[in-house]
């Protein structure tokens, strides 16, 4: 593409102010925003993050090829083209669209964003769509799929660049219908720029991330950006158990859609819930009948049930449940996947069953240790071992945050004792925990009267918790990075103490594991 072309779309450009050598009828080879990416004739794109900032690598983008560069701050001390404009995030996810012919304007696009739940509910509406026959696409935490392609992720909300030329992946493969997790992060750092979303979906917020952004305040506006910049004829999809999503539906453009299991003003409600199992077993009421185009011939209730344990996966499975309806996928397709839905690893995964329980659970701030724990009083067991990673790196007030959502719910779950670890050898540099995050935890456990054995190794900790086990009992497997590999450690252990189990059996958890293993 001819530079003058690839900057059409920037209406805050603000002007060439560095001319170098390029001329504007200039073939562009490609775009990149880092500058070991940069090959002979590409566009190089300066970004400021929250630990670097790009303008510092130009001149090694320019030893690599790059003929040109859009900056926010010029350079004169380098002779190479510079286009300033007032945000590089926002220049950089309009010229990647333009780059790669918009893409996403070619798909139907889903983005869900929560605090807890946003991978899960986006592997429903995906496991929804293919039950329906649709060629679908997916890109979150766990994986990036378009069609037959799929790997590994490597952050939730990709980079934009990168994001769009998934979607352009995406098209070559003749995707239909792409769902994609929209983290804070990514929000707030414009990752999702110039995404054509057709629906986007908010489940819940809870405090998270409170070190990264500065405050709950600038969290809860990175995650209300994605319902408040909704294009006019999009629908949004709104949880009404939620304040914060409930707040937001005079706050937007689009067509709004409400559910919950609380609030009769939703348009589906759930009802007559039974959890006794782990396993939901409800009923979906559709309480409003409009818009007629999207609920006509739509039964007035429904059953559901769900393969996967958790109260939190009712509401997952609502918010997808609604996103699917507003395709028109019949309510018996709707009905087959969710019950033939396996779930997600890490997100209250039943993890082994036989004469005990092991569930796996990313437990990764209050909200989702709430909902988690909160299922777990309505199931029928005899006692319950928590196995905890602190969560390192994520600073002091998520960590004391975790602590109290843990000491609130101990006494209802007759929980005496938290088997602890900070995981050592199992996490990366970035992920360690700190002094200060240890202290924190500590002193909020010896506050609530809990015990705490203390291990600075997964497997011992994950051991522990297995010696203290009877039959009929639970162990919750809960922690972020540090637990990650928790069910691989845990399951090991299994296998040794019950050599009679076949071994498929013990490990078939791990099967399509892509984390962890």
């Amino acid at each position: 593409m001819k530079l003058k072309n690839l900057i059409e779309p920037l209406s805050i450009l603000e002007e060439k102010l560095f001319p170098g050598t390029i001329a504007a009828e200039e073939e562009i080879r490609g775009l990149a925003y880092h500058s070991g990416k940069v090959e002979e004739g590409f566009l190089f794109v300066c970004l400021k993050g929250y630990k670097t900032d790009g303008h510092l690598y130009l001149e090694q983008a320019k030893s690599n090829g790059a003929v040109a560069a859009v900056v926010e701050e010029i350079r004169t001390d380098i002779n190479i083209s510079q286009y300033r404009v007032a945000d590089s995030r926002a220049a950089l996810a309009a010229m990647a669209d333009h780059f790669y012919d918009h893409p996403s304007s070619k798909l139907h696009v889903t983005g869900v964003t929560a605090t807890n739940g946003k991978t899960s509910t986006t592997y429903m509406l995906n496991a929804i769509y293919e039950e329906a026959g649709l060629n679908t696409g997916l890109v979150g935490t766990v994986i990036v799929k378009a069609g037959s392609l799929i790997r590994a992720a490597e952050l939730t909300t990709p980079e934009s660049l990168d994001l769009h030329h998934i979607f352009h992946q995406m098209v070559e493969q003749k995707v239909s219908h792409a769902v994609m997790e929209a983290s804070s992060s990514g929000l707030e750092l414009k990752r999702i720029g110039s995404i054509d979303f057709d629906t986007v979906v908010l489940n819940n917020i809870s405090r998270e991330h409170i070190d990264l952004h500065g405050s709950f305040e600038s969290y809860f506006k990175a995650k209300a950006g994605l319902i408040r910049k909704a294009k006019k004829g999009s629908w949004a999809v709104l949880n009404l158990d939620c304040p914060y999503s409930a707040s937001l539906r005079s706050e937007t453009a689009a067509r709004v859609l409400t559910y919950g299991l609380k609030n009769r003003e939703a348009d589906l409600l759930v009802s007559e819930l039974d959890l006794s199992t782990g396993r939901a077993r409800f009923k979906v009421e559709i309480l409003k009948k409009e818009p007629a185009e999207i609920f006509a011939g739509c039964p007035g209730s429904f059953t559901v049930e769900l393969s996967v344990l958790g109260l939190h996966s009712v509401y997952n499975a609502m918010a997808a449940i609604l996103a699917a309806l507003l395709q028109k996928i019949p309510v018996t397709v709707i009905q087959k996947a969710l019950q033939d839905f396996r779930g997600v690893e890490r997100r209250f995964e039943l993890i082994f069953e036989d004469d005990i329980k092991i569930i796996d659970d990313h437990f990764a701030n209050y909200g989702n240790i709430n909902v988690t724990l909160e299922t777990l009083q309505m199931m029928h067991y005899n006692n319950l071992h928590l196995v905890y990673a602190i969560r390192g790196g994520r600073g002091v007030t998520v960590n004391r945050e975790n602590a109290e959502g843990i000491a609130e719910w101990a006494p209802r779950l007759g929980l005496k004792k938290v088997i602890a670890t900070t995981s050592c050898s199992h996490t990366e540099e970035k992920d360690l925990v700190t002094e200060e995050e240890l202290t924190v935890f500590k002193d909020v456990m010896e506050k609530a009267g809990l015990a705490v054995e203390l291990y600075p190794e997964l497997p011992d900790a994950v051991a522990r918790g297995l010696d203290n086990s009877g039959p009929d009992d639970v162990i919750l497997l809960a922690g972020c990075q540090g637990m990650d590999y928790g069910a691989s450690v845990c399951l090991e252990q299994i296998h040794l103490l019950k050599p009679h189990l076949a071994k498929e059996k013990v490990f078939a958890a791990l099967k399509n594991r892509v984390a962890g293993v």
